[in-house]
């Protein structure tokens, strides 16, 4: 799942884009999200309707992690369009997102 926007964040840090990186790291983390909810036939609309069903997968899982995970996630997807994250940071929350999807990888 999300090999594409994987692929495309490790070409922006390798390229050193830390701001490009962030977003297809977010969209890793959102479309997972979002493909598990499409699964189950729910719809989500809003950022709200992501935080509320992970919390829910979080407690279904009972994996707290899986919050904290797409925290960093999220934080990645503000860097997007502010871009106060240093390429080292972004490097290192790549990996928790990485760690986020393979935990809901199962769940497809």
């Amino acid at each position: 799942m999300n090999c594409k926007y994987l692929k495309e964040a490790r070409e922006f840090l390798t390229k050193g884009d830390s701001v490009q990186a962030s977003e297809k790291l977010w969209g890793v983390a959102a479309e997972i999200v979002k493909a598990i909810a499409s699964k189950r036939g729910i719809e989500l609309r809003s950022h709200r309707d992501l935080w509320v069903f992970v919390d829910r997968l979080a407690e279904e899982l009972k994996d707290p992690d899986i919050v904290r995970l797409f925290s960093i996630a999220n934080a990645l997807h503000q860097n997007f369009y502010e871009d106060w994250m240093p390429l080292s940071v972004v490097e290192k929350n790549a990996e928790a997102v990485i760690q986020l999807n393979e935990k809901l990888e199962k769940l497809l």
